[in-house]
């Protein structure tokens, strides 16, 4: 009976049949975009799609990537044991899309870039886009090892898949769709892949309400559990989830992942139009909520079904990530083929971010490595070491995962790190954007000293975690399990691992105060300590009295303006034409549409000459 605890039912044929069929369909679209473009194998086709998507499968697409396996898993179980603090994540979802569309949309059309490194050379110099591809190069390969790794260890233990051959096949398919597809099979593949992840949840939440009676006793349960106090206004920075927390130091964070991600920029920069760019982002905020809400939805249903019967304190399940997976089993296993569907949604989460990761890293390993390095490579060159790269960082990201099965809690430190090297990066950048002040000396040292204080508090909370006071997870029941059957045989919890448990661990001063600092906030102090040592070293060193920059490289006034572009190319390029001096009195423009690259090629030239 669902609710009352002990072992599960694993897969049945048809749900290997089902979670197949939807992986290798997947696969099949990656396969199907690179037979359609093969007459099209520019670097810029590959890596951008040849620039010319559209806002719907971009939004889609974007959802996806930030749907990981991890995240699928993950968020229900939050709900679960913390309650719906986190459903608080659509107003950082909402200001992010604000920042990335009316901010940097501008600054990346104006500036027609691949990688979005290619801007700090632009604003500061080499030295500083070869750290900043290299931090994010760093930080990608070990995320990406650890969304491969902690579903699929999640999933073998509840479903009875075989480990190390699900995280061999998820790096296998990636590798195929994204060597010879690209960007735009990418796309394609997680507009399939989204649909695939919704409908997993729509499953557990329909099942759900039905064994329940209907969402009104889900609501009551949950209620009654404490899983609805949404709103907590309290000001400590120490909380881990409270409002301000999660709309502060949430926005910053969320901002930094599609501001300057890579894998996220990638995606609308390939848009034909800067409108569309600006759009996919505001459907994709849109497209968050929907997929926060059904999580924490499925977490409710989650607690209303075990809310007598907690299966992590029963020992039914090792770790919270094996939540989900327990329940699907649970509540879905008497129709054939249902499990089969929720573990195909967790491994699309898996593959999209997977594939997004493997196409972003060959981006920037080829625009900020190689092409400088080799200018003369030719196009039909460059398309062979895409293709080739893309099975190099495939192969890396399965061998992270590998790794991964031997660190422990190294998953945690894996998702912190996000705002622990985005957040100094997104200082960074904010530098160069608005002040025209700061220059390359400053910039540098900036970034190393918020990259240098993130990383102190992050590792310090990992090694010391925040006590329960400030983490406020909430009550579980085991009074409603059934008692396990003593003959049958059971597991023993290392004694190494009892003695980790019963023997208080010494302390440091700084453990109850600054490590226990909130994880939502590592991400404004790196901002916040990069911006500020850069504006002061750049002032002792002399600001840009020495450094002539771009204008085109700062954000305006009329960088403001939504869904619309100052002056079209065109418009510019004729008064150019009529007298160079014109050159003067113009605002650098936006090139909403990419099919004017070249209009934009012979402006730059144009300006050089001037």
């Amino acid at each position: 009976m669902p609710g009352s605890g002990g072992p599960v039912s694993t897969f049945s044929v048809w749900d290997y049949v089902v979670f197949a069929g939807l992986i290798l369909f997947a696969a099949g679209i990656g396969l199907f975009q690179a037979i359609r473009g093969r007459k099209e194998a520019s670097s810029d086709e590959f890596l951008l799609g040849g620039r010319q998507m559209t806002a719907v499968p971009v939004a889609l697409s974007l959802t996806a990537s930030f749907m990981s396996g991890i995240t699928v898993i993950g968020t229900p179980a939050e709900a679960y044991m913390y309650g719906t603090p986190f459903w608080l994540f659509i107003f950082s979802y909402t200001i992010m899309s604000i920042i990335s569309a009316e901010l940097f949309v501008p600054l990346f059309y104006r500036l027609s870039i691949t990688s979005t490194y290619e801007y700090l050379e632009m604003r500061y110099n080499k030295l500083i886009r070869v750290i900043g591809t290299s931090m994010y190069i760093a930080q990608t390969i070990l995320y990406t090892g650890m969304v491969i790794y902690a579903p699929a260890l999640a999933l073998n233990q509840i479903t009875g898949l075989n480990l190390w051959g699900v995280l061999v096949a998820t790096g296998a398919v990636c590798i195929v769709y994204c060597t010879l597809g690209g960007l735009k099979a990418v796309i394609w593949t997680d507009v399939f892949q989204m649909i695939i992840m919704l409908s997993g949840f729509v499953a557990v939440i329909a099942r759900g309400a039905v064994l329940q009676g209907g969402f009104e006793k889900i609501w009551n349960d949950s209620y009654h559990g404490g899983r609805l106090e949404t709103f907590s206004f309290d000001p400590d920075p120490l909380r881990r989830h409270s409002f301000w927390t999660i709309v502060v130091g949430g926005s910053l964070m969320w901002a930094s992942m599609y501001s300057i991600n890579q894998s996220q920029v990638q995606r609308y920069i390939s848009c034909k139009t800067m409108t569309h760019a600006k759009l996919s982002l505001y459907l994709n905020m849109v497209g968050l909520w929907v997929t926060v809400s059904l999580a924490m939805l499925s977490g409710l249903c989650m607690y209303s079904i075990y809310k007598d019967c907690d299966p992590f304190t029963n020992k039914d399940v090792g770790a919270s990530d094996q939540l989900l997976p327990y329940l699907v089993m649970d509540i879905l296993a008497e129709f054939q083929g249902l499990p089969g569907l929720f573990v195909a949604a967790a491994y699309s989460g898996t593959l999209s971010t997977v594939s997004s990761s493997i196409n972003a890293l060959v981006a920037v390993t080829v625009e900020d490595f190689m092409k400088p390095a080799w200018p003369w490579l030719t196009e039909r060159q460059l398309s062979w070491i895409n293709m080739g790269m893309s099975v190099f960082y495939g192969g890396v990201c399965i061998g992270m995962a590998g790794v991964a099965s031997l660190m422990g809690n190294i998953l945690q430190a894996a998702l912190s790190i996000f705002g622990m090297i985005s957040g100094p990066l997104l200082g960074l950048y904010m530098l160069g954007m608005f002040f025209r002040c700061v220059n390359s000396t400053g910039g540098l040292v900036g970034l190393i000293s918020g990259l240098t204080i993130t990383l102190w508090v992050g590792i310090g909370a990992q090694l010391y975690p925040p006590l329960p006071e400030k983490t406020l997870r909430l009550s579980l029941s085991v009074e409603g399990c059934i008692a396990p059957d003593m003959n049958e045989t059971t597991t023993m919890t290392p004694f190494s691992t009892v003695l980790q448990t019963t023997i208080p661990q010494p302390r440091p001063a700084l453990a109850d105060n600054w490590y226990s600092l909130s994880y939502l906030y590592f991400c404004p102090v790196g901002i916040i300590v990069t911006m500020v040592t850069g504006l002061i070293v750049s002032a002792i060193t002399g600001g840009c009295k020495q450094e002539k920059a771009r204008p085109e490289l700062f954000i305006g006034k009329s960088d403001l303006n939504c869904f619309g572009c100052r002056n079209s190319g065109s418009e510019v390029l004729d008064l150019i034409e009529k007298d160079p001096k014109n050159i003067q009195g113009l605002e650098s423009p936006v090139f909403c549409d990419n099919e004017i690259a070249l209009k934009e090629k012979n402006y730059k030239e144009k300006i050089t000459k001037f």
